[in-house]
């Protein structure tokens, strides 16, 4: 008899409007925990403080003053914050969504030159510290962005953000890069626990979005595999390809691509899928 293994897996997609059939943006994860992991649903009213609150964590003590208004915001937070509040996921006042986080891993060459910060922010600090103070989806890409590269991030992580008009996608790399990608307005997104922004075009901030630095960081310390350096695929420098990502990450995105777009040809394993995907019309 083989063994049945239980494995922890968490899985993203975003759809853009054009690609619902109700002109939703939809995205969506689901949660990788136990079964028996309550959450809690909070609905957070708009205050304006006396005293600008410092935010603490519970879990690396991770630290950030923060503003003195709060916008109205709802969060599903753990039963306990033992291990860190991990609001995880919300809608806010003004209409932005926001789910955090996919767990990704950034590859050994990066993390020689840029470690993950201990106390830097984690996922469970993500929603209460950007959601409630940016009013769209691209303000909470960069407000986010802007923390990770001043204190660096103890963990790599990939972030869904939606507003009325766009979807994004952000991924951080490394203690303090990040990239964030436009998900264009007729395709979908899945992904699994690895990086999934490939080529950046550096030229078009309308659709991508990057830390300060990251080029000059990738060409000062020699990490991108693209001998001629023609490229800039974000996967490909920071990310993983190894065994892990073909029985673990690889088919959860095949088979997510294999149920929305049947004209994609591809196998489990396969490493290489477009960062944006078309459905099928049927």
């Amino acid at each position: 008899m083989k063994p049945i293994r239980n494995y922890s897996a968490c899985t993203s997609m975003i759809v853009g409007k054009n690609a619902s059939m109700d002109g939703s943006i939809m995205i969506a994860r689901n949660e990788d925990s136990k079964t028996s992991w309550p959450k809690n649903y909070v609905v957070h009213p708009e205050q304006t403080f006396t005293t600008a609150p410092l935010f603490k964590s519970t879990d690396n003590g991770f630290e950030l003053p923060l503003e003195s208004h709060q916008a109205k915001y709802t969060a599903t937070p753990e039963w306990t914050t033992k291990y860190g509040l991990f609001e995880e996921n919300g809608f806010n006042q003004y209409g932005v969504a926001m789910s955090a986080t996919e767990s990704t891993y950034t590859n050994d060459r990066v993390l020689s030159v840029d470690p993950l910060v201990k106390d830097g922010i984690g996922e469970e600090a993500m929603i209460t510290v950007t959601l409630p103070y940016v009013k769209t989806a691209r303000e909470g890409i960069q407000r986010l962005g802007g923390i990770i590269e001043r204190f660096g991030t103890d963990e790599s992580n990939g972030i869904l953000f939606a507003d009325n008009d766009e979807a994004w996608y952000m991924e951080t790399g490394g203690g303090h890069n990040w990239v964030a990608m436009r998900i264009p307005d007729d395709s979908y997104v899945v992904v699994a626990n690895q990086m999934a922004i490939q080529d950046i075009d550096f030229n078009d901030p309308e659709n991508f979005m990057w830390s300060d630095n990251l080029q000059t960081f990738v060409a000062d310390n020699h990490l991108n595999p693209d001998p001629l350096n023609n490229t800039f695929n974000f996967r490909n420098i920071f990310g993983t390809a190894d065994l892990s990502d073909t029985y673990y990450n690889t088919p959860r995105v095949w088979y997510g691509v294999k149920m929305f777009s049947s004209d994609e040809q591809h196998k489990p394993t396969d490493l290489i899928f477009h960062s944006c995907i078309r459905p099928t019309e049927d």
